[in-house]
């Protein structure tokens, strides 16, 4: 499908959230797209005794200039980029604002470890309700400093994507995220390598309890002929790109923590069969988005409908 050329991107003012600004606006620079930057409100509300048992709400002005002065903030912020820019303020859960949104962007983008707005609760609401929901992809960009990237003044590091993995289970969200990953190797010039995992290992997982005849090095070797069936499709319809093939014993959310170590971008799709089932709804998700060293791309079948 056609997405519209605008990055998503969800600012409150912490490190976090410029951090993830700065990844969204080195990919809108890439690729040529405009950002839109929201900054969202929930008013707090308490009982007041005085009032009977009824409700008190804080007057929200004092909180819009603030938001206000976040949006001023992260606009000169990317200006050095060069990017057509547009802000706006939005009042309502965070995740349910980028949700409703992510309809008219083609991709959202939002950071890790916020102190408010929309990275206090990434790692909760937000990281897994936006992913699951959201109408476009969804980029979520750990907090990380480093030494191979554009460096900020405040430390962060926004890391030339070289490496993608993409996880691989033969569902087809998988293969739209095959698709999307292909799209984003494109896009950055970067190496694409597809993992598949199967935990067929003694105290690995599932398959732990095969019996002691079965032989887990042809339950690999299976998984790899599978791979390369899907994997040699994919890059015959890329015009002959060569994506890296690897099968491990394991389960995604170990594999992919462990490779974005190694990696620049994770991409995977939601609700697979095999080795990433439950990949953005259920620990698996929560597993990934904890641990991963490196941003995380997700698609899910709402993206793509």
């Amino acid at each position: 499908m056609t997405r519209p050329e605008i990055v998503l991107v969800g600012v409150d003012g912490s490190a976090p959230s410029l951090h993830a600004l700065d990844w969204a606006a080195t990919y809108a620079k890439r690729v040529g797209w405009a950002i839109h930057m929201v900054c969202s409100y929930s008013l707090p509300s308490f009982t007041a005794a005085s009032l009977d048992g009824g409700y008190a709400a804080l007057d929200d002005t004092a909180i819009q200039e603030g938001a206000k002065a976040v949006l001023v903030e992260a606009q000169a912020r990317v200006e050095p980029f060069g990017l057509p820019v547009t802000a706006s303020v939005a009042t309502g859960d965070p995740a349910g604002v980028l949700v409703e949104m992510s309809k008219d962007y083609g991709l959202a983008v939002v950071g890790t470890r916020g102190r408010s707005g929309f990275t206090e609760r990434l790692l909760g609401t937000v990281s897994s309700a936006l992913p699951a929901h959201a109408k476009c992809p969804v980029v979520v960009v750990p907090h990380r400093t480093g030494v191979d990237g554009p460096e900020r003044a405040d430390g962060d590091t926004v890391r030339e994507v070289k490496r993608i993995i993409v996880g691989v289970d033969g569902s087809p969200s998988a293969e739209t995220a095959l698709t999307l990953a292909i799209e984003q190797a494109k896009t950055w010039g970067a190496e694409l390598v597809a993992v598949a995992g199967v935990p067929v290992g003694s105290g690995a997982g599932v398959l732990a309890w095969l019996p002691a005849q079965i032989d887990h090095e042809q339950v690999l070797a299976d998984v790899k002929a599978g791979l390369d069936v899907i994997i040699d499709r994919f890059e015959a319809e890329a015009g002959g790109m060569k994506i890296k093939r690897i099968v491990l014993d394991g389960t995604g959310a170990e594999l992919l923590s462990e490779f974005s170590t190694a990696a620049d971008l994770l991409v995977v799709g939601s609700r697979g069969r095999g080795g990433f089932r439950g990949l953005l709804l259920g620990s698996t998700s929560q597993a990934v988005l904890h641990h991963s060293a490196c941003p995380v791309l997700i698609v899910n079948r709402k993206a793509t409908s």
